[in-house]
């Protein structure tokens, strides 16, 4: 499988690297003959932000016979894709090409005209931009990256790799997406989403689906017992009916999900309050004895340690 990616001049290396880096490993692991490749607007060659120069690409015309084109990331001016780019896209949409957009090149992809209609993700900071400047784009501000099918977006920087790791597991399946991800030594999985990073919450978008639902009740309720039974009666399902929703949606079980998030409070109120351990412990739904057991689990470190190291209300 051929995989084109659009090299441009002031691009980050890492945003070019993240897509290189994930599926070369495909091939480096023998897991399939998955061949990444830049293209450039013009052949010849760009420079990046970093001032390193990349030499010998090949023009859009290398483009014509791959089977995913990645725009890894778009310009800080959000000038619009010139008019031999957006063709490029278009025509390979036409003909099946998977057209991925990662971090602002999700804007890019936007620019198409592919996005109208759908939902997408971008770095949380060019979200309200990128709702702004196509209204027909639904823009999902929290997520780390939604897949169409012929279309995948992602967040800002490192939800690339998620993104990338994404197509490994829908292509090559969960077995080949967790030994790229062991060899890169990244989460083969990550959880949550890119709200963890916004500097200020995301109102969480009115829905009626029974997932979202539950888990917009569960967020508000930390502080008091979330059984399974209560979150599917929160989605309006049985509880056999919500426990194969909820893993088809997220991945994982209620309660480890409850635990994760129970736990992403707890750091917050580390980090920004001066709330004593005990009292963070009880506003997550922990005791203070389960709450230290699982976050030394989970972060190797104790929750005072933790506060010491990423106390942010003295930055």
């Amino acid at each position: 499988m051929r995989i084109a990616i659009h090299a441009f001049d002031d691009v980050t290396m890492f945003h070019l690297s993240v897509p290189q880096m994930v599926f070369d490993e495909v091939g480096r692991q023998g897991l399939a003959d998955w061949e990444p490749y830049l293209i450039a607007d013009r052949a010849g060659s760009i420079r990046t932000a970093e001032g390193y120069t990349i030499a010998d690409l090949p023009g859009l015309e290398a483009a014509a016979d791959a089977d995913i084109i990645v725009l890894p990331s778009w310009t800080d001016d959000g000038r619009m894709l010139s008019p031999e780019l957006r063709r490029v896209v278009l025509d390979a949409h036409a003909r099946g090409t998977t057209i991925v957009g990662l971090c602002l090149g999700s804007i890019a992809v936007a620019d198409t005209g592919l996005l109208d209609g759908r939902t997408a993700a971008t770095h949380w900071h060019s979200a309200a931009h990128l709702a702004e400047r196509y209204p027909a784009v639904t823009v999902d501000p929290t997520a780390l990256y939604v897949d169409q099918g012929d279309i995948l977006t992602s967040a800002g920087t490192a939800s690339g790799l998620d993104a990338c790791l994404h197509l490994v597991r829908t292509r090559l399946g969960a077995d080949a997406a967790n030994r790229v991800a062991r060899s890169l030594v990244v989460a083969p999985h990550r959880e949550g989403g890119q709200a963890q990073f916004i500097e200020r919450p995301v109102p969480i978008a009115e829905t009626q689906d029974p997932i979202a639902l539950a888990t917009s009740w569960a967020l508000a309720h930390l502080d008091e017992p979330l059984t399974v039974d209560g979150l599917a009666a929160a989605a309006h399902l049985s509880r056999r009916s919500f426990v194969r929703a909820f893993r088809s949606a997220t991945g994982t079980t209620p309660a480890a999900w409850v635990r994760a998030r129970r736990l992403d409070e707890a750091r917050r109120l580390l980090e920004t309050t001066d709330l004593p351990i005990d009292q963070v412990a009880v506003a997550c739904g922990f005791t203070p004895v389960t709450f230290r057991q699982n976050f030394a689990a989970a972060f190797d470190s104790t929750p005072s340690r933790y506060r010491l190291r990423f106390d942010a209300r003295h930055r």
